[in-house]
């Protein structure tokens, strides 16, 4: 199909985007890799009167540690997200799943920033987000603000980012040693979206759980945060894989998985339990040293 007519704009800096924003109206949009928007455009299941495009803006791209976080620009690429020895080093998770993001082609257009912001709960980094606690960082023409990740997705591709707002990166804590770190997913091909995804973080001390961070992907209208299996999976023996696997049981608690042509609710349901009990095991065998 053919998108409807748009105004396009094509700033080269981060205050002429701003203010270009500001004035295009409450339904203009901002363009990046375009890989999740051109699809809605194409479908008209989006209308924008203006289209912002933010790929020349050097401002948000790259990826720096900032000491106690690794800051990653809005329009930095899923591929270079893949390849920094940055992420690779203090926020693995990330890595991990964005290698997942469909397929080569797209993980090379497709942007970090632009896949969160987006909000599509099938998405494989909004999980990673709420997992990690990290932050967005916005700018308007009135300043900026951050965002942590559990109030930025309010609902199904609709996030906390207001009229002239602009993502322009994520910061990602870095967690420090004794975590362990892995994302499960089931999808049909490469390139569709996840069935279900689960991220998982886990800290253990002399083979004990301390912590455990879960975040669900595909399971209900925002990404999911798994209480259950935080809370059940605390002070259990690492190596006890019936453990786990109770620990796993909770994962469905609390959601509200989609019915679609993939996949009913109860076979989700079923796919978070087994997916996070092969999440909690790997994140739990692959740690970074204790210090």
């Amino acid at each position: 199909m053919i998108p409807a007519s748009f105004d396009y704009f094509r700033p080269s800096t981060l205050d002429e985007a701003l203010e270009v924003f500001a004035g295009a109206g409450e339904e203009a949009k901002v363009l990046a890799g375009g890989q999740s928007l051109l699809p809605l455009l194409r479908l008209r299941l989006a209308y924008p009167t203006a289209m912002v495009d933010v790929g020349r803006v050097a401002e948000l791209r790259g990826v720096a540690d900032r000491g106690d976080h690794v800051h990653i620009g809005a329009t930095t690429t899923h591929d270079e997200v893949v390849r920094s020895p940055i992420v690779r080093e203090h926020c693995p998770l990330v890595a991990l799943a964005t290698a997942t993001v469909a397929d080569p082609a797209v993980r090379h257009r497709g942007t970090f920033g632009g896949s969160l912001a987006h909000a599509d709960p099938a998405g494989d980094l909004p999980a990673v987000a709420l997992a990690l606690d990290m932050v967005f960082v916005v700018r308007s023409s009135t300043g900026d603000r951050t965002i942590p990740a559990a109030d930025f997705f309010l609902d199904y591709l609709e996030s906390a980012l207001q009229p002239g707002e602009i993502l322009t990166g994520v910061r990602v804590p870095k967690l420090g040693p004794g975590w362990g770190f892995h994302y499960e997913k089931f999808h049909r091909t490469a390139q569709a979206w996840a069935t279900v995804g689960v991220a998982a973080a886990v800290r253990q001390t002399n083979g004990t759980v301390e912590e455990v961070r879960v975040g669900l992907t595909n399971m209900g209208p925002t990404p999911v945060r798994a209480a259950g299996v935080e809370a059940a999976a605390r002070g259990v023996e690492a190596g006890r894989n019936g453990s786990l696997r109770q620990a796993a049981e909770q994962a469905a608690e609390g959601t509200d998985p989609p019915a679609d042509l993939h996949a009913q609710p109860d076979y989700r349901k079923h796919l978070a339990r087994v997916l996070t009990h092969r999440a909690l095991v790997s994140a739990s065998a692959h740690r970074s040293p204790q210090t």
